[in-house]
């Protein structure tokens, strides 16, 4: 029987598949069941309902185990977890989660005593589950600009045209500082290009952090990188939709270099003040006109595939597209990209690191549970300082998502690996040799980080297979899946160790007393003291960190800037105020359970799943007081117009511009209603440890005293 859950288009797509897979061509088949090949082309498109006959028929003429599988894939009735897709991989496994699932909730209605036990199992199997549900990954390129980050995806992806001068890829390259935002490569059903625009009111900041380029009396004297709030990309950008490119350079007779005058400038010199600039720049950008989101290669267009695609992300990427916007991310969708059966893998190549600061869309990537995150380096300064600073201060917040989703890629230029020199003093024989003395250097560098087995790979674009990094990739992913399908089992056999003995009253008595005796060792460790909070003093490093230009683009932003985020480092702070207070705390707990699940047998399910719940109830603890620390300070300081007033206002006032803004800072949270804010953050603290001892302590059948 097939289920009301599963449509037409669902099950016309899975037996095109199981047709495809054993080889068979429509009309084949369609002459093997006595149908026109039109009607079987209906089915497949998910147009025509089959019934249970025409289903068996068609199965059995494909004639496959996996063909002979869909009837009862079909006959399931999922009432705990959704229903998978039909092509879903970990379709049996899911299956039997479903199963067990089921079993905890009927035996919750028979022993009321277990209740809490089995409801927190099913919670567990459901997130587990979950996480295996999804197939859609992402692997993350990370790293400095100019390292050749964009070139290697490019040649690992196959997004390259072969030319007589050599290779060019389809993303834009030129030594860093090219791409303008964030770009993802997507699987598709054709060749196509898609942005995210920026909004309005952040285009009218951009155009601002423009004009401090030509108005030198609003630029503090001595700034570094003044060019950094507007970034060159984004400068070429903006001169190009507005029609300000600069001329090429000449050279008289001879042979003297003759510069043009640059019209940027010649508008800056017309306008009477900045303001007037920005509204001429704005105008001449013809916003209005620029709404085209999306753009597909057709058959009839004279370029190739890759080709239109590479010259459409050029112009977009530079602003000479006069249809799109300033895109905020970009988006490249193509027929294959890396075929990992099963899955959807997309690519996001990550705006290259262009400063010291630590910024919050690569802190994400870190935590997002379906990317696997790629840190880049150079081969010479391998591991890189800015992957070393995002390795700490994952730590500094335990996220421990790194040692699992996180790998490093160098990306060595030629001969950089032939200058390694061994323990001797003499240089290695080959690349190989290099890169094996290299990873080594690598994993020592990441022990302080306790990563020093992270996965290391190596990559030059110009010489190496690009299979190699291929696979690489492919089994970063497969073991991400692996590790999810394992916790899922881990917990799905421990539940059943539970099932077996809820009518064992001897084993239930032994983890009675255990349940008793660890309630009150974790009571112990249920005050929290005195809390040193400091959340603001991760705000207050990067301000240090960061360029000025970085700090005046974010103040003018109201603190919510791309490399400067307030309100990311204000949550980050949150966060690591509670590792600070609740860290030491767990882990005893945890490290206990653990320890003691080795030694008494009857409990060793019970001491587990204490465990699991304490490390995973913790995370969540984190995630909502990182949260929290976002939302509270955000709200407020989106509010703050006086002290964005103060900070904008230092800019253009001499040497200094960062430690006024920092002093400005400083004073602000120095106020009595933003130390309630403080207050308000370890309540939430406080109010959260108890709820999740209080949910720990709940699973346990504790009886009389």
């Amino acid at each position: 029987m097939v289920s009301d859950e599963v449509s037409p288009s669902q099950l016309g797509h899975r037996l095109a598949q199981l047709r495809e897979q054993a080889g068979i061509k429509q009309a084949e088949l369609a002459r093997s069941i006595t149908w026109s090949q039109a009607v079987l082309s209906r089915v497949e498109a998910g147009e025509r309902v089959v019934s249970e006959e025409e289903l068996q028929a068609i199965l059995e003429a494909i004639s496959t185990d996996d063909a002979a599988g869909l009837a009862d894939i079909l006959a399931r009735d999922w009432t705990i977890l959704p229903r998978p897709a039909l092509d879903h991989p970990d379709q049996q496994l899911l299956w039997e989660a479903e199963q067990r699932a089921r079993e905890l909730d009927e035996l919750a209605h028979e022993h009321p005593a277990l209740q809490t036990r089995l409801k927190e199992y099913i919670a567990e199997i459901r997130h587990l589950a979950g996480l295996l549900l999804r197939r859609e990954h992402l692997i993350a390129f990370i790293g400095a600009i100019g390292i050749g980050k964009s070139t290697a995806i490019c040649r690992v992806t196959g997004l390259e045209i072969e030319e007589q001068a050599g290779r060019q890829t389809v993303l834009e390259t030129a030594g860093g500082g090219t791409t303008l935002c964030e770009v993802h490569l997507k699987i598709g059903p054709g060749h196509g290009i898609l942005i995210e625009p920026r909004t309005e009111q952040d285009i009218r900041a951009c155009v601002e952090d423009f004009a401090d380029l030509f108005f030198k009396s609003d630029r503090p004297e001595g700034a570094d990188d003044p060019s950094e709030g507007a970034s060159r990309e984004l400068g070429r950008a903006i001169r190009n939709m507005a029609g300000l490119v600069r001329p090429k350079v000449t050279k008289d007779p001879d042979g003297k270099r003759i510069k043009a005058p640059d019209p940027a400038e010649v508008l800056a010199a017309e306008s009477a003040e900045k303001r007037d600039f920005v509204v001429e720049v704005l105008t001449r950008m013809n916003l209005p006109r620029r709404d085209l989101r999306a753009e597909w290669w057709e058959p009839s267009k004279s370029e190739s595939p890759l080709e239109w695609l590479k010259t459409t992300f050029e112009n977009i990427n530079n602003g000479r597209h006069p249809d799109f916007s300033l895109p905020a991310r970009i988006e490249l969708v193509v027929p294959e990209l890396l075929p990992i059966t099963g899955l959807n893998v997309s690519v996001v190549d990550t705006r290259g690191i262009d400063g010291p600061g630590v910024r919050a869309d690569l802190e994400a990537q870190l935590e997002n549970p379906h990317t696997m995150s790629i840190l880049c380096s150079g081969f010479n300064a391998a591991p890189d300082q800015n992957v070393q600073d995002l390795l700490r201060r994952a730590r500094e917040i335990n996220n421990s998502q790194i040692d699992s989703h996180s790998s490093i890629l160098v990306l060595p230029r030629s001969r950089e690996a032939l200058a390694v020199k061994d323990e001797s003093g003499l240089r290695v024989e080959s690349n190989e040799d290099g890169y094996e003395i290299k990873a080594e250097q690598i994993s020592a560098a990441l022990t302080q980080y306790q990563l020093s087995d992270l996965p290391v790979q190596f990559f030059n674009a110009l010489e190496d297979d690009p299979e190699v990094v291929k696979k690489f990739l492919h089994d970063c992913v497969k073991a991400t899946r692996a590790r999810f399908e394992q916790q899922l089992r881990d917990v799905l056999d421990r539940a059943l160790t539970l099932l077996a003995n809820a009518e064992e009253e001897q084993v239930r008595e032994i983890q009675r007393a255990v349940g008793r005796y660890v309630s009150a060792w974790i009571d112990q460790k249920s005050d929290l003291g005195r809390i040193r909070a400091n959340i603001p003093d991760p705000l207050f490093m990067e301000i240090r960190r960061a360029y000025a230009s970085s700090v005046h683009a974010a103040a003018r932003r109201k603190g919510e800037w791309h490399s400067l985020s307030y309100s990311h480092h204000l949550g980050f702070g949150a966060r690591k105020m509670a590792v600070g207070v609740l860290g030491d705390k767990v882990a005893a707990i945890t490290d206990y359970c653990n320890t003691e699940s080795t030694v008494r047998h009857e409990a060793e399910e019970l001491l587990l799943q204490t465990a699991r719940l304490m490390a995973s109830g913790y995370e969540d603890l984190l995630r909502k007081i990182q949260q929290a620390g976002v939302s509270l300070f955000g709200a407020e300081l989106q509010q703050e117009a006086a002290l964005w007033w103060e900070c904008t206002n230092e800019w253009g006032r001499g040497p200094g511009y960062r430690d006024r803004v920092l002093a400005h800072t400083h004073e602000w949270f120095g106020a009595s209603d933003r130390q309630d804010l403080e207050d308000r953050l370890e309540e939430i603290l406080r109010a959260e440890w108890k709820a999740l001892l209080n949910r720990v302590n709940s699973i346990f059948e504790l009886g009389d005293d």
